[in-house]
């Protein structure tokens, strides 16, 4: 399945589909983005005891008998063109929009697979008490569209394990507008805490995006 060409282009509504592996119990809500900032849980943060390690992945992806791992399908969802598929999984071609920094890429090498709240972030805020499969389900978890993406590895490592309070998309207004729903939506899906200095940020955004709206539905 390809995804739609231009999500990186417009500041549209944040979509989020059912966690494929366990359908929640709650139903999807859409909130404007001022509204869904204020939803965040306020907490501290702490990195200790982190290890990338404690989040496994890539797994099996959604269809373990496709011989893809989940960065792989996702390269294939997300493709704007779609790339040839040869045996392993291996992909040549295709054509992919990088949203961060709005290039376009056309080998899947150049890409890298970014979860929307960083690992350590993640950790920061909550996941530290997760389970282990807990951990593994949010570090592969496609049921929502916005919560792993591909984008250029120049713009991930850019942005590395940071919160909006220290880096935003450098593209425009729009795509910052579009990346704090996405932020806040993941966060919102995982109930993943935000600690004072992001909030403080995430608003600021928000005060410049009042047509920006987030649907999300917590993981399963």
């Amino acid at each position: 399945m390809i995804k739609n060409a231009l999500r990186g282009l417009t500041a549209a509504a944040l979509v989020v589909l059912p966690l494929a592996v366990a359908p929640s119990a709650h139903a999807a809500e859409t909130v404007p983005l001022a509204t869904a900032v204020d939803r965040l849980p306020v907490g501290t943060e702490s990195r200790e005891g982190y290890q990338r390690t404690s989040f496994k992945h890539w797994n099996a992806g959604i269809n373990p008998t496709d011989g893809c791992n989940t960065r792989a399908e996702v390269l294939i969802w997300e493709a704007v063109e779609a790339p040839k598929e040869h045996p392993g999984c291996q992909l040549e071609g295709g054509r992919w929009w990088s949203y961060y920094d709005a290039t376009w890429v056309t080998s899947a090498s150049g890409l890298d697979i970014d979860h929307m709240v960083p690992l350590a972030e993640a950790w920061d805020s909550g996941a530290s008490a997760w389970t282990a499969q807990r951990r593994e389900a949010y570090a592969n978890d496609q049921g929502a569209e916005t919560s792993l993406v591909a984008v250029t590895a120049r713009s991930n490592r850019s942005k590395s394990d940071k919160d909006p309070a220290d880096w935003l998309p450098p593209a425009s207004t729009e795509v910052r507008c579009q990346y704090a729903a996405e932020w806040t939506g993941t966060k919102l899906r995982w109930g993943l805490a935000a600690d004072d200095t992001e909030l403080a940020a995430l608003r600021d955004v928000a005060a410049f995006c009042p047509l920006e709206s987030v649907t999300y539905e917590p993981a399963g």
